[in-house]
């Protein structure tokens, strides 16, 4: 590393604020207003959480006033070792100082092409022995429109078969495959062609059922409808799903749906599109939440974790599919290098570390405490997820129930977990139907002492508020 630069960074000078010194600091309150005065009033996670970020390590942010909190947001899903893992930041100050351009395109350097063959590595043999990769502009959002065009280019088929509750994005062909009525109610006319099916969410079933018959129902209606020559469904170019929705309220598929989806695509010649940009990378206690299923999609969607906490997407697909033209799907940041070396250094500590059997652990633990939590309150519904992507559905027991006798929503009570939760110093993000459930994303890393911390906290919110009530 350069001599100066290596000075700046151990002084922490960043365009002549040194980051590191108290007494140069405004408290939060000065940056929020400033934030409130010149940002978008699109901004979002600054309502729910008001700091100004300092510093942060591991599973631990700190604000500029000295204050700190356990972080079960990690970027959405995004950090998978926490926040500036050694290693990672090794790795990058090594790429810094040594001459490889930072901006390729999508010309390859020694950097991507070992980051490709990592990626690979995680494959399952069906898919890794005949895959191709996009590189896309560094967000999920542009992965998935990348892997539209290519779906409707291989198959000449224009209409799109998305899922209720689905999240994959906020760019124009992406939030047509969004089932959130929110961020589409301003926008009008999206991409046409987008068809939803029910999601197998048995705690509110669509289908007024519940329990397994929800995943049988759900199969039975897709396939019958996909198959039925007077269904009002073109022969959809590509199905899309999530092996576990995570905006939509951390629902797990069912194997058996999954294992049925994969046989009717494959039976129709429909390319299986599977959206792992929050689930992938080892944080359902799999590397790909699809592999509990044994399916193989014919495109996976991959961002967020893949690069080291850096931005990075990439589509990865049967080769069969490459059909589209040079320039068909291009994006003036697709060649990431500092993202594309701490993506392979992250790849490399989960593999090394055992981090895909350690999210499996913790979760199981953390589900435990979530679960001997709503033993003890009547304002969790249901506790459901798979390794460190976790879902706690809040309710209200004073409202009318459902078909099924669950209490409706309780997104206003989620609210008030979620504020009570950030002044004890833990972070956590709402979601689901009316922002009613309570979302875990913590790193992977996260230490059983976290763990419990979390859920201390969590029982104390939830018990302050049955006295509330009382």
């Amino acid at each position: 590393m350069p001599a100066d630069l290596a000075a700046r960074t151990s002084s922490k000078i960043f365009n002549g604020v040194d980051l590191m010194d108290a007494s140069a600091r405004a408290d939060n309150a000065f940056y929020l207003d400033r934030q409130e005065r010149r940002e978008s009033n699109a901004r979002s996670y600054p309502r729910r959480f008001p700091v100004a970020l300092k510093s942060a390590s591991g599973c631990i942010v700190t604000d500029v006033d000295g204050r700190s909190y356990l972080d079960c947001l990690a970027g959405a899903g995004t950090l998978a070792l926490g926040h500036n893992h050694p290693e990672v930041i090794e790795t990058l100050q090594q790429v810094l100082g040594s001459g490889l351009p930072l901006h390729t395109l999508d010309l390859t350097t020694p950097v991507k092409d070992r980051f490709v063959a990592d990626i690979f590595g995680t494959l399952p043999a069906g898919l890794r022995d005949e895959a191709k990769i996009q590189f896309c502009s560094p967000s999920g959002t542009d992965a998935v429109e990348a892997a539209i065009k290519l779906a409707k280019t291989a198959t000449g088929r224009t209409d799109l078969v998305s899922f209720r509750g689905a999240y994959h994005g906020m760019s124009q062909g992406s939030l047509s495959l969004t089932g959130s009525l929110g961020p589409k109610a301003s926008v009008g006319q999206l991409v046409p062609g987008a068809h939803f099916f029910p999601y197998p969410y048995a705690y509110r079933c669509p289908f007024g059922r519940g329990g397994n018959e929800t995943a049988t129902l759900a199969a039975e209606y897709f396939e019958r409808a996909l198959r039925d020559p007077e269904g009002g469904i073109n022969r959809p170019a590509a199905v899309i799903l999530e092996a576990v929705q995570g905006e939509g309220g951390v629902i797990p598929a069912p194997v058996e749906w999954l294992r049925a989806v994969r046989r009717v695509t494959r039976d129709l010649g429909i390319p299986l599109i599977v959206d792992e940009v929050q689930s992938g990378v080892g944080r359902t206690g799999s590397f790909y939440a699809f592999q509990k299923a044994g399916i193989i999609p014919d495109v996976v969607v991959l961002s967020k974790a893949i690069g080291g906490g850096l931005p990075l997407a990439v589509v990865i697909y049967r080769e069969d599919l490459d059909l589209w033209k040079p320039g068909a799907h291009a994006g003036t940041f697709r060649g990431n290098q500092l993202a594309m070396a701490a993506g392979s250094k992250t790849l490399e500590i989960i593999e090394r570390e055992r981090l895909v059997e350690r999210a499996a652990i913790a979760g199981r633990r953390l589900r435990a405490n979530l679960e001997q939590i709503a033993a003890q309150t009547p304002y969790i519904g249901e506790v459901r997820g798979e390794g460190l992507m976790l879902g706690v559905e809040v309710v209200d027991p004073e409202g009318l129930p459902d078909a099924l006798g669950h209490p409706p929503h309780g997104q206003e009570i989620a609210r008030m977990i979620q504020h009570e939760m950030f002044r004890a110093g833990i972070i956590l993000e709402t979601g689901g139907r009316f922002g009613s459930v309570l979302r875990l994303l913590p790193p992977l890393v996260i230490s059983d002492a976290e763990i419990d911390q979390v859920s201390g906290a969590l029982a104390a919110a939830f018990e302050r508020l049955g006295r509330k009530a009382a």
